[in-house]
């Protein structure tokens, strides 16, 4: 199996790389310090299997398996604990391995990843079965810890690259993410995409002026195309 290493501690790529060389079903492609160099390359090459670390600072491995449209096998490697029940959400994860390694149970590991045939629908974690009631927040991922964001707080969100930056009534949260992923979390009658870079609140609003609104001292441009939308959802008189 062709396989990489995602982790940004030097020393961890370097254990790993020899666990690796010791195991004759491994063929080892390239390694990485961190995610984004990784996607770049995964784009490029197909690969059968990635070693990955959970806690890099650009962002964590489960935001670097999100953006993978069909991410292959999955062995997380890590020494937080914590974290493995929510590993097995995804389908993909073959295996939670904690540091330090050992060959023994690494080759347990690659023996189950041989083994490993995924289900039809094995990209996304395992959607949690809906309630009657509607989200009234949403969690981000912010220097590993989860940041708890309440949906009327929001004034808009723009974005900025491959990030986007949620603004709030309290301070500005940058999250790596888009515009579409973070729209399909939110609340429809609150929240309305004006632009390809801005989303609104449209509670917020304070003016409307030819193709823009004012939200606080932001002024955001509308575009033509969803103007009459936004047109529609307001209470006019």
């Amino acid at each position: 199996m062709k396989c990489i290493v995602i982790d940004d501690e030097e020393m961890a790529r370097i254990i790993l790389e020899k666990l690796i060389t010791n195991n004759n079903d491994l063929q080892l492609v390239a390694d990485f310090h961190n995610a984004m160099q990784a996607i770049k390359f995964l784009n490029q090459n197909p690969i059968d299997l990635i070693f990955l670390d959970i806690h890099m600072p650009d962002f964590s491995g489960f935001d670097f398996i999100q953006t993978l449209k069909s991410p292959p096998k999955i062995i997380l490697t890590t020494s937080d604990r914590n974290f493995a029940i929510e590993a097995f959400e995804y389908e993909c994860i073959v295996d939670y391995l904690t540091k330090p390694l050992s060959q023994d149970r690494f080759d347990k590991a690659v023996k189950k990843a041989k083994l490993f045939i995924p289900k039809a629908q094995a990209v996304a974690p395992v959607e949690k079965a809906e309630t009657s009631t509607s989200p009234s927040d949403l969690y981000v991922n912010i220097d590993r810890r989860l940041i708890k964001i309440e949906f009327p707080s929001i004034l808009f969100i723009e974005s900025q690259g491959d990030y986007i930056q949620i603004k709030t009534e309290k301070k500005n949260i940058t999250v790596h993410s888009t515009l579409k992923k973070i729209l399909d979390k939110l609340p429809a009658d609150l929240f309305l995409q004006v632009h390809r870079s801005y989303i609104i609140n449209i509670k917020k609003i304070v003016d409307i002026e030819d193709n823009s609104v004012l939200i606080e001292k932001a002024v955001i441009p509308v575009s033509r195309s969803n103007r009459d939308e936004l047109m529609k959802r307001l209470n006019l008189l």
